[in-house]
């Protein structure tokens, strides 16, 4: 896993290769309250599909979710290669990712979503009430695009219960977040005259999972999604 942060323009990026050799990458704009999480999922050839999938998945950043740019930037990561455990686990969060964003507007959204999500041009979502929140902000609301629900197509389903391959269905990726620096520990000291005042004093890690449903017009974009 290796992570980095830029202060100048207030983001952090945390990359990570899961087990089953897909490069998740988490990139945290402070600045425009937005996250982006980006899946380069190896495809599978013999079923026909490219090389590799991308998918963007575009929420909103919450206050105190990860430690600042400005901290982040100031760790030093040693013996990055040692898989390290997470102090807390939080829980998995399950969104539905409900709007689809689109790529050539979404730099009013963030500026990192042209770099990031270059490759899942086709294939960038978000949610509903996190786009309401961006509206409020006075973010271009012709970027987002509703896509299609369970309730304008009843027989929608899910892509590990469709056995057609080529019909259209709820895909759902998961994925896991095992070490990040989520809060800053503060340590209390007495000066002479008997003040207490606190100072930084290291880190709280932290592991987080999330699962995401989003619409694919074919089970083809979904293959891991299947009953094993």
């Amino acid at each position: 896993e290796s992570l980095q942060a830029d202060s100048g323009s207030d983001c952090i990026s945390l990359e990570l290769r899961t087990a089953d050799g897909a490069l998740v990458t988490l990139t945290a704009d402070f600045r425009q309250e937005v996250k982006i999480f980006r899946a380069l999922i190896l495809g599978e050839l013999e079923r026909g599909q490219s090389q590799f999938q991308a998918l963007c998945f575009v929420t909103r950043l919450h206050r105190n979710e990860i430690i600042p740019s400005e901290s982040m930037a100031k760790l030093r990561q040693k013996n990055p290669r040692t898989v390290r455990q997470a102090e807390e686990v939080r829980g998995l969060e399950h969104l539905s990712m409900d709007v689809a964003v689109n790529f050539s507007k979404g730099a009013q959204l963030s500026s990192h979503i042209h770099n990031v999500c270059a490759e899942a041009k086709e294939a960038i979502y978000t949610r509903e009430e996190d786009v309401k929140f961006w509206l409020e902000k006075g973010v271009d609301g012709s970027m987002f695009e509703v896509l299609p629900q369970t309730s304008d197509l009843p027989d929608l389903q899910r892509c590990k219960l469709c056995a057609d391959r080529w019909k259209p269905c709820i895909c759902s990726y998961s994925l896991s977040i095992e070490w990040y620096p989520c809060m800053l520990k503060y340590c209390k000291t007495r000066d002479a005259g008997g003040k207490v005042s606190s100072y930084k004093c290291g880190i709280r890690s932290c592991q987080k999972g999330y699962t995401f449903d989003y619409y694919v017009p074919q089970k083809q974009l979904c293959l891991w999604d299947e009953e094993t």
